[in-house]
């Protein structure tokens, strides 16, 4: 009986909101914010001039898969042209860490 309660505790525990990652609610600024830290990032202006004329860089935010990693929430942010991705990057929802993937 103690481990099925234990066991219930635990599901509670991880269906906590506080547990889940959530975007700030402030507008549109989080969204600009993610992107444009990784459209800044000195690489990616690199392959962004590299680009032949007339082709256009898109960056997609993903909001609908965010990662938890080491206790923080990351935001995908995906890097493409021409149709393919050239890169991903995990952005804080705040732009102060940027990871790739």
């Amino acid at each position: 009986m103690a481990v099925s309660r234990l066991a219930a505790l635990a599901l509670l525990v991880a269906a906590t909101p506080a547990l889940a990652c959530e975007m700030p609610d402030d507008g549109s600024a989080p969204l600009r914010r993610l992107t444009n830290r990784v459209k800044l990032l000195p690489q990616t202006e690199a392959w962004q001039k590299s680009l032949p004329e007339g082709t256009t860089a898109h960056y997609v935010l993903r909001v609908d898969s965010p990662q938890k990693i080491r206790g923080r929430c990351y935001w995908p942010v995906e890097v493409r042209a021409g149709g393919e991705l050239w890169k991903r990057f995990l952005v804080t929802a705040d732009g102060s860490r940027v990871l790739q993937r």
